[in-house]
């Protein structure tokens, strides 16, 4: 059973699952805010819980990531409030209920956050319905953290299910920062509350920095102290503390926007993107760099950017691993752009919702692509002319989704993307902001098994 929604069609008219055909664009022209930030959205949320106050989150995110934290904050005994786009936190400080049951769905993050913060209850149990993606992912360097730490774990393999016990004291405590860096921030929304606090090393070659510093600036905003070494392999966080706010302003999301600012890139026209701080501690900030590297016209103006698009790319060689985040949507970038695109030193890529690598070699190529991988890296040859007219999987990611979207804005004919509403979990106006740009898409109900 298909049925297709009219354009323009408002998220909440979609269908609760869909593929998206995405037509061809002439130009991109309008102005738009950037959606809330989905990681300081959920930072926030968590710290607003662990303050023994009420806390208002202005400007929070709507998407499935912040609604899967909100869920399980509940579930621990916090209160929730929607007031128009900010959300009220009445939180249980130190004293998360115990013996509760947590679903945080697809959200990676969220999940590992909340492992951290477990440690203060007894008898935490975490589930996925999501079991062949976020089931998939690694949690075992976070739960050995937390058995050194004297917490009791049970897990399957290191992976979902998982139970968690306190308490625990704190002191000093290793952890890797090779596969991710969530395992590092989960631990550091602990720290303050445990009586020893923690002193944090972080061991092997640290992933993704920016989003540790994320982590830093939210406690800080909290009224938290800390100490970190310049390369973040040292983080000291003294005990008893507590969370302190009560009012804290979420800030735009680059690395949602990057797919607008690459779309506004490869298409004609001019395209305004407000509430994007010049200065944000976000490593896909780094996407705008990139993409004036490779030939876009891009200027900014105080915490707005202008993009003027249709001008000709050339391809780079970056390391992506201080903008992971972003290095799908620049890919799009890369497919139309002269010459060959690297990303190197993203293996942390293929630890998200999909292979980020490998699947996103495989969407490539039925698009006519030349793409190679390496463990470690994506190289795309960019094409003056894709000719469309293929059905894209999304793999249920919704940055896969974003990358194929973009791609379809500029193809001959149009491309269908299967399983697009997996593009809530964090960017749920995305379709309505591009077709207040100009594009078009169709929404078919799809009643797939996943």
């Amino acid at each position: 059973m298909t049925a297709s929604l009219p354009h323009a069609a408002h998220p909440d008219q979609m269908p609760e699952r869909f593929d998206v055909v995405v037509h061809p664009a002439r130009e991109l022209l309008g102005s738009l805010q950037a959606q809330p930030s989905k990681n300081y959205t959920t930072r926030y949320l968590l710290a607003a819980a662990l303050t023994p106050g009420t806390v208002r989150v202005v400007g929070a995110a709507t998407s499935e990531d912040a609604e899967a934290m909100l869920r399980c904050l509940e579930a621990w005994g916090a209160g929730v409030e929607r007031l128009a786009d900010d959300v009220v936190i009445r939180g249980f400080g130190a004293h998360p209920q115990a013996g509760k049951t947590l679903n945080p769905g697809n959200a990676g993050a969220v999940a590992r956050f909340l492992m951290g913060v477990a440690a203060l209850t007894t008898g935490t149990a975490l589930f996925t319905d999501y079991p062949e993606s976020l089931g998939r992912r690694p949690q075992g360097d976070l739960l050995e953290a937390l058995t050194r730490l004297g917490a009791g774990v049970e897990s399957v393999n290191g992976k979902f299910p998982i139970r968690i016990s306190g308490p625990v004291r704190g002191g000093m405590v290793e952890v890797s920062a090779e596969k991710s860096s969530q395992y590092a921030s989960a631990l550091m929304f602990l720290a303050p509350l445990l009586p020893l606090g923690l002193e944090l090393r972080l061991t092997g070659d640290i992933k993704s920095h920016a989003p540790l510093r994320q982590t830093l600036a939210t406690l800080a905003a909290f009224g938290i102290e800390t100490q970190a070494s310049p390369d973040l392999s040292r983080i000291d966080i003294p005990g008893n503390q507590r969370y302190r706010a009560e009012r804290v302003t979420v800030p735009g999301d680059y690395p949602g926007s990057a797919a607008i600012l690459v779309a506004a890139a490869l298409l004609p026209g001019e395209v305004h993107l407000s509430n994007l701080l010049e200065h944000d501690l976000q490593g896909e900030r780094e996407a705008v760099n990139v993409l004036r590297e490779m030939g876009a016209d891009i200027v900014r103006a105080g915490d707005a950017l202008t993009v003027r698009g249709g001008r000709p790319l050339q391809a780079v060689t970056r390391d992506g691993d201080g903008f992971t985040d972003a290095v799908q949507a620049l890919s799009a970038a890369a497919a139309y752009a002269e010459g060959e695109t690297t990303w190197e030193n993203v293996a942390t890529l293929r630890l998200k919702e999909c292979d980020r690598i490998s699947d996103t070699r495989r969407e490539l190529e039925k698009l006519g692509l030349s793409v190679s991988e390496t463990h470690d890296s994506l190289s795309i040859q960019g094409t003056e002319r894709m000719v469309g007219g293929v059905t894209l999987d999304g793999h249920g990611d919704h940055r896969m989704i974003m990358l194929l979207s973009v791609l379809g804005l500029r193809a001959q004919a149009p491309i269908t993307i299967t399983g697009a509403h997996h593009i809530r979990k964090s960017y749920p106006m995305f379709f309505r902001h591009l077709e207040e740009l100009g594009a078009r898409f169709e929404y078919v109900t799809n009643t797939r098994q996943e």
